[in-house]
């Protein structure tokens, strides 16, 4: 008991101090997390529409992919991704591996297919009152697309909140391509486990902390704008 109350007063202190390592560790997370949801949201969103508007036979079995890579294995996802970048694979020459830009690409991987079929659901169910309107006028499927993308943009942003969530508590992908590189590479999650295994309990609970503190602040976040957007609407 001794231990664990030394080690939470020991990490509350840290965090009071704002503890030059806890900060920077704190910012790569939110930096290489925010960039990867950036990322995602511009391959996901315009992915999800189109699926959405398409009517092919193909369309369901896309659905189905969707679906199922929302639950890929981050360390399938972190395994695909290293051989990707290792030295003797196909994008071995950018020399990400082991760099903050091979950790985006890896969260990038993992999330693009939750806000794809995400925003799929979410621009199926803007367009059902809209769509004898947007035939009305004649509008192109790209001209639907937009235009559901910013009648839907609150409900979206719902869902990129949820992919970051989803990337920023994410350790077993981007510690295969990022390495857990002190200085470099070493982020909130990847550290917690390292510093854990160390028995260094101070700094892996004040992570864990504001961690936690980021995913509340999240969803909190989603679930205040969702409430906004039914009252808005309602």
């Amino acid at each position: 008991m001794s231990l664990l109350a030394d080690s939470f007063g020991s990490a509350l202190t840290l965090l009071a101090s704002a503890d030059a390592t806890l900060s920077e560790i704190t910012w790569l997370s939110l930096r290489v997390s925010a960039t990867a949801t950036l990322l995602a949201a511009a391959l996901g969103l315009p992915l999800g529409a189109w699926v959405a508007l398409a009517r092919g036979g193909w369309r369901q079995s896309v659905i189905v992919v969707l679906n199922a890579a929302m639950g890929l294995p981050p360390v399938v996802v972190g395994l695909v991704v290293y051989l990707l970048l290792s030295r003797s694979g196909p994008l071995g020459t950018l020399g990400w591996l082991f760099t903050p830009a091979g950790m985006v690409m890896a969260q990038t991987v993992l999330i693009t297919p939750i806000i794809a079929a995400l925003a799929r659901q979410t621009i199926e169910d803007a367009h059902a009152p809209l769509a004898d309107w947007f035939a009305s006028l004649g509008l192109t499927t790209t001209q639907r697309v937009v235009t559901l993308l910013h009648e839907a943009r609150f409900s979206l942003a719902v869902v990129l909140l949820a992919g970051f969530g989803r990337a920023i508590a994410e350790v077993g992908a981007v510690m295969m391509v990022g390495g857990n590189i002190a200085g470099s590479t070493r982020v909130m999650t990847t550290t917690i486990a390292l510093e854990t295994s160390k028995g260094d309990l101070p700094l892996a609970l004040a992570l864990g902390m504001l961690l936690v503190t980021l995913v509340l602040m999240v969803n909190g976040g989603a679930q205040a704008l969702k409430r906004w957007m039914e009252r808005r609407h309602g």
